[in-house]
């Protein structure tokens, strides 16, 4: 059993001793937190916090408890039922809530659920805004509400339709020429609730040729729910099977997007928002920059520089993506698992407005999807991660990398990042969750990124043998 506390949110597996996993008293006791904090800071005096589920075999017991907890607090709840993350947090938006809970556990696996957090803009909660409420949680300093102020529960299923309406009415959605394309399309929905809301949108962009792959939302995820191509198959042999023009993959939360193309290729994770944004950049009406995690492909700069602005990367996470895009004015973003952030709709990676741009994108282009995969520079990310005991200095193991490699350009703003020319880098940094290092390296050819990242473990070993001498 696993629970694991972050500023983000708790995510567990579901079951065992409290404490251990995350059962029915760790999601009162979170929940209790989250929401004692919510009314410390909220303007109204009536307090609402928007809630959604995904498609889990958990999730009505997660909601219900996350349900009642609120009402006893005396908060009001607006359940839009089984949702996805982009859909709760424009609900918060639009409700004026003063917060909201996402219950998911994003791509991992069906045993695992999780409250994500969110303030009332509709946005994750800050590093120091989770922090106190874990604090919370920990210290159990919260009191609920006397009977006559319980709070009340709101049921509202019209979400996923404000959400579709809200992607129709953006600029550079273009329905007229996708429908003119007359598009087949596969997708794959990993038996979540993006099986239901992904035919509404294509139907909507007018996409009407659609083959489901793992649809039905049970909650009974047919492969490893994380859309890499590995888990993939299925979803490549359908699309060339059935003569698609391109198939679509999602996560049970609905926040990254993987596309496949119609030979049966994967358009890679980390193309999707370079895609994207080559498209914003030349269509927008304002010009605007670009941002995304120090983990994600150098291609996204390539194009925003090409395209006369300016790129900017952030530290991993996506509020930090965020937080930095806010700073710099840019006009899309996001993160290099498939996560596009556009914020003339709103500020959270969208898979569904990625799906909404890329098909505009592909409908202007005219050609194949893999004829405009071919249009984008071509690197290889190598994703890989070494493993540490509890006793191992992590930060100066990080010390000694920097030091090895001072003559070299290095960014510090998380972890240690290393660029060895204008086409090749590592990332170093510290797991959040796990006693291990990730170690991300990316240059135009597969195996050079394999061998930074070998050389780089390599280090690494030599100096935790030196740190283990010294002690």
């Amino acid at each position: 059993m696993a629970l694991i506390k972050s500023i983000s949110g708790i995510r567990g597996t579901i079951g065992g001793k409290a404490g251990q996993g995350l059962t029915p008293v760790d999601i009162v006791k979170y929940t209790s937190a989250f929401g004692f904090w919510v009314k410390k800071y909220a303007k109204s005096q009536r307090v609402h916090i928007v809630v959604g589920r995904d498609a889990r075999i958990s999730g009505d017991m997660v909601n219900n408890l996350v349900l009642g907890t609120l009402q006893g607090l005396g908060i009001d709840a607006i359940d839009i039922g089984v949702s996805t993350t982009p859909t709760v947090e424009i609900a918060v938006s639009e409700e004026h809530a003063d917060g909201g809970i996402i219950i998911t556990a994003s791509h991992n696996p069906k045993q695992w659920n999780a409250l994500k957090l969110l303030n009332e803009k509709g946005e994750f909660i800050s590093e120091k805004d989770g922090a106190e409420v874990l604090h919370i949680a920990e210290q159990d300093s919260f009191s609920f509400a006397e009977v006559n102020v319980l709070g009340q529960v709101k049921r509202n299923d019209t979400y996923f339709q404000k959400h579709i309406s809200k992607i129709l009415a953006l600029d550079l959605i273009d329905v007229m020429a996708i429908r003119a394309k007359k598009f087949k399309v596969v997708i794959d929905c990993v038996n979540s609730s993006g099986g239901i809301v992904i035919p509404q949108l294509l139907n909507a962009l007018g996409v009407e040729d659609i083959v489901k792959v793992f649809c039905e939302p049970n909650g009974e995820f047919q492969h490893n729910p994380e859309p890499l191509p590995e888990n993939l198959r299925e979803l490549a042999k359908a699309v060339t099977k059935n003569k698609a023009h391109l198939g679509f993959a999602v996560d049970p939360d609905v926040d990254r997007l993987a596309i496949v193309c119609e030979d049966g290729e994967m358009f890679g994770e980390e193309y999707t928002l370079v895609t994207v944004a080559d498209y914003v950049l030349k269509n927008s009406k304002k010009a605007g920059n670009t941002v995304s995690n120090m983990s994600s492909t150098r291609a996204l700069r390539d194009v925003t520089e090409k395209a006369g602005v300016s790129y900017t990367a952030s530290a991993v996470g996506e509020v930090n993506v965020v937080t930095l895009m806010k700073e710099t004015r840019a006009i899309i973003g996001g993160e290099g698992n498939g996560g596009i952030i556009y914020p003339e709709l709103h500020y959270g990676r969208d898979a569904l407005v990625g799906i909404a741009l890329f098909l505009s994108q592909l409908a202007r282009y005219g050609k194949s999807c893999s004829m405009l995969r071919a249009t984008y520079p071509d690197y290889h990310i190598s994703k890989n991660k070494i493993e540490l005991l509890p006793e191992l200095n992590v930060e100066s193991i990080l010390r000694g990398i920097q030091e090895k490699y001072k003559k070299h350009p290095i960014n510090t703003v998380d972890g240690v990042k290393i660029e060895f020319n204008n086409k090749e880098w590592v990332h170093l940094r510290r797991s959040n969750t796990e006693p291990i290092i990730r170690i991300y390296s990316e240059s135009e050819s597969a195996t050079t990124a394999d061998n930074l990242a070998k050389k780089i473990i390599l280090d690494i070993r030599e100096i935790i043998k030196n740190q283990r001498i010294q002690a």
